[in-house]
């Protein structure tokens, strides 16, 4: 049956909005006035009043791990921890309201040693240790590129003294040599291993977790890296289920191992923009680098808080080059994982062979690109390449941006408002589970360029701030161009998706207050409500 929504403040594009929309079929069918719009409805849509709400087009998450978000919603969630004593605290209510059978392995999510107040410092295994040893614990930290590990972990997983760490990993050690429970980058999969396989219904249950959570939240969308080698067929068939009753349109960003396997996947028919409408193929995902908080963020130039290293560099220029050939190859897209300048460098180089006179057809991407100069920018845009980028990564990084690289280097960093500026496409995610996929403060971090607690007064680098108009298209119609859906989605024209959030104020106006104190009131997709808050 069709819908009316009426009484609405509908954003249409810059300076735009409607009154009125017609819904049906799945697709907006009609916007203007209410006259306008009544006059194309059926005589039997049902009409639902907006009560003066502001409407905008569903979020489109460009980068975020939606099983993950399942998972960390599920297992021990460390996001609020303040403290090693916190994290401690957290891990032994879980333990008693879950009473696992002893010997279970329980992983965390969400730990970042920069916000305890106790000890600055990272957890340890002897940390984990004071928590219990009946249990392995694996403790991931926020940015998902280090764990710490308890001694039962580490026995089980086959670390020892004698270890020794794969290329593009590292394994900290005590003074005495014992591994120390910190593994970092490219030696964590031995460790994860023990975690174990979640089967098809495991699978299914933690997506539709994170599904739901995306529509209380407004996402419509997401370009989510679920899909890895070894597991990937599991995951697949969790996500076929899922799409029997679909509350959110999946896009997969693909990993693996090396590209012989990556093209297999391919052979089997996976290949970018293959699909249905809610459920459909996207670009191979590669790693190239760590984080900043960790220091595995690659830099060209030793770190300014510890010049005994510049990071790690997780494939090299060679392995970057043999991946994306292969799905060039392919006509596959590509969106890499570069946070570090030295890793957008070598990422770069990579791409502007594939970018003949400044066209990218494949629309080749970089997710986070957080750590940059001017001339790279520049770069970007001369070659077309997409930003998939994180304005809530502002939050944490701004604390610790200008220690780690330095202050000339930070001026040109988090450049988002240039990158806007400068025409290069550019489309906001969250990389959830890593931050909550909330959209309202993301964008309240790209327009204020203030963390949560709204500091610092007037924002931090000002000058990349984004307008509201400029931040909402980023999230919603950059995004579907990252997927090649620019002209189905992202805006609430006729012809296009009916994913659409209402919002309980106007964030147009006065935003940096509004998107603070804005709730999602409901969200519709394919022109069905998914969700409606409790009394809103």
């Amino acid at each position: 049956m069709a819908t009316l929504i009426y009484n609405a403040h509908i954003y249409l594009e810059r300076g735009r909005f409607a009154e009125a929309i017609l819904i049906d079929d799945g697709l907006v069918k009609a916007v203007g006035t209410l006259e306008e719009v009544s006059a194309a409805a059926p005589s039997d849509a049902e009409r639902w009043d907006a009560r003066g709400r502001t409407v905008v087009p569903g979020f489109n998450d460009s980068h975020q791990h939606l099983f993950n978000t399942g998972i960390a919603l599920a297992d021990v969630r460390l996001h609020t921890a303040r403290s090693i004593a916190d994290v401690k605290r957290i891990t032994l209510e879980y333990i008693e309201k879950n009473r696992p059978t002893p010997g279970t392995v329980l992983h965390g999510m969400g730990w970042n040693h920069d916000y305890f107040t106790d000890e600055h410092r990272m957890l340890t295994r002897h940390d984990l240790d004071d928590i219990t040893t009946d249990y392995p614990l694996v403790f991931e930290r926020a940015c998902g590129h280090v764990l710490t590990a308890n001694t039962p972990a580490l026995r089980l997983a086959g670390v020892t003294r004698d270890t020794v760490a794969p290329e593009g990993g590292a394994i900290d050690r005590d003074p005495d040599g014992e591994p120390n429970g910190i593994i970092r980058e490219n030696a964590r999969p031995q460790v994860r291993a023990i975690l174990g396989k979640h089967d098809v219904d495991d699978t299914e249950k933690l997506l539709r977790i994170a599904m739901a959570h995306a529509a209380e939240t407004g996402v419509t969308s997401v370009q989510t890296n679920d899909l890895r080698g070894g597991s990937w067929e599991t995951v697949l068939e969790a996500y076929n289920r899922t799409q029997l009753n679909p509350t959110v349109r999946v896009y997969h960003q693909v990993n693996f191992p090396n590209p012989e396997d990556y093209r297999a996947f391919l052979e089997r028919g996976y290949t970018t923009n293959r699909g249905t409408p809610f459920h459909r193929f996207g670009p191979l995902k590669l790693f190239v680098d760590g984080s900043l908080g960790a220091r595995t963020a690659l830099l060209r130039r030793p770190y300014a808080d510890d010049p005994t290293t510049k990071g790690i560099a997780t494939l090299t220029p060679e392995q970057i080059e043999a991946f994306v050939s292969t799905a060039v190859e392919y006509g596959c897209s590509v969106a890499i994982h570069a946070i570090g300048d030295g890793a957008v460098e070598n990422v770069l180089n990579c791409y502007e062979n594939y970018c003949p006179d400044g066209t990218n057809p494949l629309r080749l991407g970089i997710v986070h690109c957080q750590i940059t100069d001017a001339e790279q920018i520049e770069r970007f845009r001369r070659s077309d390449i997409l930003a998939l980028v994180q304005p809530i990564f502002l939050h944490y990084d701004m604390q610790i941006c200008e220690d780690r690289v330095g202050p000339e280097l930070t001026a040109t960093s988090y450049a988002f408002g240039t990158m806007v500026k400068k025409g290069i496409h550019t489309s906001f995610g969250t990389d959830s589970p890593i931050e909550d996929m909330a959209p309202l403060d993301n964008l309240y971090c790209a327009v204020t360029r203030k963390n949560l607690r709204g500091e610092p007064e007037g924002g931090w680098l000002p000058g990349e701030k984004i307008d509201i108009y400029d931040a909402v298209d980023c999230y919603t119609l950059e995004s579907a161009y990252a997927s090649f859906e620019e002209n189905v989605k992202g805006r609430l024209f006729p012809g296009y998706y009916a994913d659409l959030v209402v919002l309980s104020e106007d964030i147009f106006t006065n935003p940096e207050v509004t998107l603070r104190t804005a709730k999602v009131d409901a969200t519709m997709v394919g022109g069905r409500f998914v969700y409606e808050r409790e009394g809103a």
